[in-house]
């Protein structure tokens, strides 16, 4: 059996630079945004033959300068050309450039993303997130109510919360660096890998808790607190590990196979998954153990 609550104290420091790291990160670089939260221009163009190659059309409008060009082939011949920029003259410009390159290509729309719309929008994401982090802490504090000793429900509860908290934290702080370094922009695809992510993250703890939960109901009076949730852990520790191994392993070839499109949702979620999965074994459970420790010496 190992003695994964009495290795508490280095998942603590090693969680720690992370997150410390991670807020650095975000308070000197923050994140590079595409335009669904800086706002826009979405053209769809629709082409004589096949849809050009993304790098094709990239070189195309290169001299241009376009900042968050995203290109994406759709179904009929139809390329989506989205970039920041949002006044005429640029539309004009990518327009030209664009059926002189390729004879027979014809506009069929072009969309305006409206800059005050996508700070709504980035608002509205992070207030989605805090609330999905409240809303699991309160429904596995009700949930763990009947296991109230030795250590009170809301705790479980709180120390799920702090696992989610810190899995999204580095995993932004990632994208961060990311976005500094070499230029991966998030949109509405990264929140969506977010809020995934605490669903899967919360998984794997719930399953850690509840068989705290079995064995603090049957064990006896003699085994600590801290001896019933390190034997949960490793009762878990396996079912936790292959479960995750399944997930990586399908994203990481997501992200290699997948396409541009779905890159770096793929590789959000394989970030968030990885780090879910520590937290999961190394934090959520040694908080419990922590707190109890304090409420002892007190």
């Amino acid at each position: 059996m190992f003695n994964i609550i009495g290795k508490a104290k280095y998942a603590y420091i090693f969680s720690g630079i992370l997150v410390f790291a991670s807020i650095l990160s975000l308070s000197f670089w923050g994140l590079k945004y595409d335009i669904d939260f800086t706002g826009g221009t979405l053209m769809k163009v629709g082409f004589a033959d096949s849809v050009p190659s993304n790098q094709e059309i990239s070189e195309t409008l290169q001299h241009l300068n376009l900042g968050s060009l995203i290109i994406q082939a759709s179904d009929g011949n139809i390329a989506l050309i989205r970039y920041s920029a949002d006044d005429d003259k640029t539309n004009d410009d990518v327009w030209n450039a664009i059926r002189e390159k390729y004879s027979g290509a014809t506009q069929q729309s072009v969309d305006f993303i409206n800059s005050t719309v996508s700070k709504e929008l980035k608002s509205k994401s992070l207030q989605a997130i805090a609330l999905a982090i409240a809303m699991i802490m309160a429904y596995i504090a009700w949930a763990f109510r009947k296991v109230s000793r030795p250590v009170e429900s809301w705790k479980y509860g709180l120390g799920a919360a702090i696992a989610l908290a810190h899995d999204i934290l580095i995993t932004t702080g990632v994208f961060s660096v990311l976005g500094h370094f070499y230029g991966v922009e998030i949109g509405i695809p990264f929140i969506a890998a977010l809020l995934t992510i605490l669903g899967f993250s919360v998984h794997d703890t719930i399953v850690v808790y509840d068989r705290t939960r079995e064995n603090l109901l049957r064990g006896s009076n003699k085994e600590g607190f801290s001896d019933v949730v390190n034997r949960s852990l490793n009762e878990t520790l396996v079912r936790s590990i292959n479960t995750s191994l399944t997930v990586v392993i399908t994203l990481l070839a997501i992200y290699l196979f997948g396409g541009l499109s779905i890159k770096y949702f793929a590789l959000a979620l394989l970030i968030g998954v990885i780090i879910g999965t520590y937290s999961s074994i190394f934090i959520a459970s040694a908080l419990l153990v922590t707190s109890y420790n304090l409420m002892v010496k007190k």
